[in-house]
């Protein structure tokens, strides 16, 4: 059970969180982050073996990538490849490696049923000769694509999110989008775990195998979130 998070995005966590992940999705100049940011938080990463990962998005820091921008797709392409270039040159820098791509925001849902960008996401990972992983949603046109293409894709989940009954994230616009209690966030992990099934906000159940489970850096009680994921995992493998 790979746990993933979302860091370099300007908060002060970074450091506690670090310690209990395995990846993590460092914010790369879209809608956050810059080129000490990035620095900082490869290195903390190295200090504690994480694989660093791109987390690129739409150029939209006034509403922090979550708002879906019209823009051509080949600019958009060169957008990304750009977010993606300069943390790769720095993983170099630094004699690391960049182990995956994840999309943020509303790029990564816009993801899940959009051909057209999923085709720029994949056209802009396949810019990079290395074999870089991609990190998303399941059942998406992001996986279909990467897999076509045959590049590798983790099936990503959220804990601290909830899933409309079609499987998709709940709006963040919506009162129950984001899950606050770190113990509830832990029991509906077990249930997950131990039905193979990820279930929606009013119980239905559809089965999944993911490979990796994400909270988000921003989440208040992100810290509490992941050691609570880490002790599920040492006692579950």
């Amino acid at each position: 059970m790979d746990i993933n998070c979302d860091l370099g995005e300007g908060l002060k966590n970074d450091y506690r969180l670090m310690p209990y992940l395995d990846s993590c999705n460092i914010a790369c100049g879209g809608h956050a982050g810059d080129k000490e940011t990035m620095i900082k938080t490869l290195r903390l990463a190295g200090k504690y073996g994480v694989k660093a990962g791109a987390h690129p998005s739409f150029e939209d820091r006034k509403n922090f990538g979550r708002k879906e921008v019209s823009v051509p797709m080949e600019v958009l392409k060169t957008q990304l490849i750009q977010q993606i270039g300069l943390l790769y040159e720095l993983t170099k820098a630094e004699n690391m490696s960049l182990h995956h791509v994840k999309a943020h925001g509303a790029l990564y849902n816009m993801a899940w049923n959009s051909n057209e960008i999923a085709t720029v996401i994949i056209e802009a990972v396949q810019f990079f000769k290395e074999k870089l992983c991609i990190y998303g949603p399941f059942d998406s046109a992001l996986e279909r694509k990467a897999k076509e293409a045959g590049i590798p894709f983790m099936i990503e989940i959220f804990a601290d999110r909830n899933y409309e009954d079609d499987f998709r994230l709940v709006s963040r616009m919506k009162p129950k989008a984001i899950i606050t209690d770190p113990d509830e966030v832990r029991k509906r992990m077990e249930k997950i775990i131990s039905e193979g099934a990820l279930i929606s906000l009013h119980g239905k159940k559809r089965s999944i195998n993911f490979d990796t489970l994400c909270v988000h850096g921003d989440h208040p009680h992100a810290v509490k979130i992941v050691k609570e994921l880490r002790d599920l995992k040492r006692e579950l493998y």
